[in-house]
């Protein structure tokens, strides 16, 4: 078997650098982070199709994505950020992943970190990396652990190393990782306390591998990262308190905006093949497959299905804007359920679309030249993040009995 059949083609190691020399562009509005969103997705929606087959590392496709400054828009504005809505954050993210959802994807953990550091940093750890991450910073990482009983459980250790620490561990589905400046490692301490360990991208024992063999999503080259050893200095630690938080529906609302990029790119190569090479149904009596009953009737249910998950990802936004700004109990289980419907929908939109594009375009949608079948890929793939048969379970329960659903990066 090749090289590309089991993992991403390797390209040169990135560049040792803190962050990028030419600073990133700063977004400053709404208006402008979607225009800048459409903008990234034309260019990446060039090459899609052919980075898939490869395996290809999206090395420029990254660069391009992290610079153009959609990759701060949740810095708050007292440090030169937009601070924008995540209804707004969530539109940009599906417009990228429209285009290519395997770099979509990538910045997920990368908010995720801006958003532990707004919640837990101390003033001189803000100080410190949200300027970096307005220059182009760009964060991987080291969360998850391929052999642990859950995905909530971490067998990654930390230790105190005299006035530093240690971090050992193994992880896997390391998105982003291969190509960040730093890594943020979520490791536990003797009395399983979690903490997350900020390690330079090229620190030594730092070892990230390119072995994502899935058939979906597979340029995000999730593969395993091995930390050895690896010295951490104490202002790149962050203990993680206990209690409410907003980073499960934010980590959510992300994935949901992938699955909802899935489905609009899906239904959009849809629309074109039926028009270009689609043929009628023998027994139809059109002339043409844009004419077909059938056809219009699917295409139109997939339309709506879209238009809903857009509103119902808008809304999640904004009930996450007030978890963010005013963490408690009530607020976090708000915007968990808020973002539990938007991504309830986005999966069902994201399987659906994909399955049709190959029953509306015909046997000719399935030959191999097009590579069409990486839409139901990657939304078979991307929408295995977090069940969506526990999304209905807490919805139920939440407005049948008024149980909040739990707290962890899965709700």
């Amino acid at each position: 078997m090749s090289t590309t059949d089991t993992q991403a083609t390797r390209e040169p190691e990135a560049p040792r650098k803190t962050y990028p020399e030419v600073p990133a562009h700063i977004i400053g509005s709404a208006a402008e982070a979607v225009q800048v969103a459409h903008q990234v997705a034309s260019s990446l929606a060039v090459g899609a199709a052919d980075r898939d087959i490869a395996r290809s590392i999206p090395v420029a496709e990254l660069d391009l994505y992290s610079q153009s400054g959609l990759w701060a828009l949740n810095i708050p504005a007292s440090h030169g950020g937009a601070d924008l809505s995540w209804a707004v954050i969530a539109q940009a993210i599906a417009i990228v992943s429209a285009a290519d959802p395997s770099v979509g994807q990538l910045i997920q953990n990368h908010l995720d970190f801006i958003d532990t550091l707004r919640a837990v940093g101390t003033k001189a750890q803000q100080d410190y990396f949200f300027p970096r991450i307005l220059k182009g910073l760009r964060t991987g990482n080291a969360f998850s652990e391929f052999g642990s009983k859950t995905a909530g459980d971490f067998e990654t250790k930390i230790t105190r190393d005299g006035g530093n620490y240690r971090v050992n561990g193994k992880k896997f589905y390391c998105s982003g990782a291969y190509l960040a400046h730093v890594v943020p490692i979520i490791a536990v301490d003797d009395e399983k306390r979690l903490y997350i360990a900020v390690a330079d991208r090229h620190e030594p024992g730092l070892s990230v591998d390119t072995d994502w063999t899935s058939f979906g999503q597979r340029t995000t080259v999730s593969g395993t990262t091995i930390i050895d050893n690896v010295l951490i200095p104490p202002d790149h630690v962050f203990k993680l308190p206990e209690g409410p938080s907003a980073n499960g529906p934010l980590c959510q609302i992300v994935h949901a905006a992938v699955d909802a990029g899935i489905a609009r790119g899906a239904f959009d190569e849809t629309l074109r093949f039926v028009r270009e090479f689609a043929r009628p149904w023998i027994d139809s009596g059109r002339d043409k497959a844009v004419e077909d009953p059938h056809t219009l009737f699917q295409l139109g249910d997939i339309a709506v299905k879209l238009r809903a998950t857009d509103a119902l990802l808008a809304k999640a936004g904004r009930v996450l804007d007030e978890a963010v700004t005013s963490t408690n109990a009530e607020t976090v289980a708000a915007a968990s359920i808020a973002v539990a419907e938007a991504k309830v929908l986005s999966t069902e939109v994201a399987i659906l679309a994909t399955n049709k594009l190959f029953e509306l375009g015909g046997t000719r949608s399935v030959l191999a030249k097009y590579n069409l079948d990486r839409h139901w890929r990657n939304a078979r793939v991307h929408t295995l993040h977090d069940p969506v048969r526990w999304k209905y379970n807490i919805l139920g329960n939440y407005y049948l009995n008024n149980i909040r659903p739990p707290q962890h990066s899965w709700i």
